[in-house]
């Protein structure tokens, strides 16, 4: 299911250049709690959000399978959210700087009724979260830096 361009154009970037396929590898094996953590501190380092976007830029979004939650999928790097989209529906990674994410993205997920998927894994389990309680999370990470 893909969302509405109606939210903020974002950018490509190649992400993780200096990681091998194994680091990747053993990172998309973490288990959900994990894979959260290790988000936080990767945004937190990078200030860049990844979503997949369709040629149309409309992102991705995601219901569950009894409707009940619908979510943005992220993630901390294009590498991951490409090894995500692989063989899938012709989706592209795009950044969302960290600011625009705060100022412009949270609120525009909370008015929708949007949840955030933090870094789904290859098995599709995912770490659900509001967008106000993420912004709150990645925060604290970056006030530690």
């Amino acid at each position: 299911m893909l969302g509405s361009s109606d939210y903020p154009n974002a950018s490509e970037w190649s992400g993780l250049p200096n990681m091998s396929s194994e680091d990747l590898d053993q990172v998309m094996e973490m288990d959900g709690e994990e894979r959260y953590d290790y988000f936080l501190s990767q945004v937190a380092e990078e200030r860049e959000i990844w979503i997949l976007v369709n040629s149309e830029s409309r992102f991705l979004k995601i219901a569950s399978d009894d409707g009940d939650v619908e979510y943005l999928p992220v993630w901390p790097a294009s590498a991951f959210a490409s090894e995500y989209a692989s063989g899938g529906d012709e989706l592209t990674p795009r950044s969302i700087s960290l600011p625009d994410f705060f100022r412009k993205w949270v609120p525009g997920l909370t008015k929708d009724g949007l949840d955030v998927g933090v870094f789904p894994g290859l098995d599709k389990t995912v770490w659900i979260t509001e967008p106000e309680e993420l912004k709150r999370d990645l925060q604290d990470v970056m006030s530690a830096f």
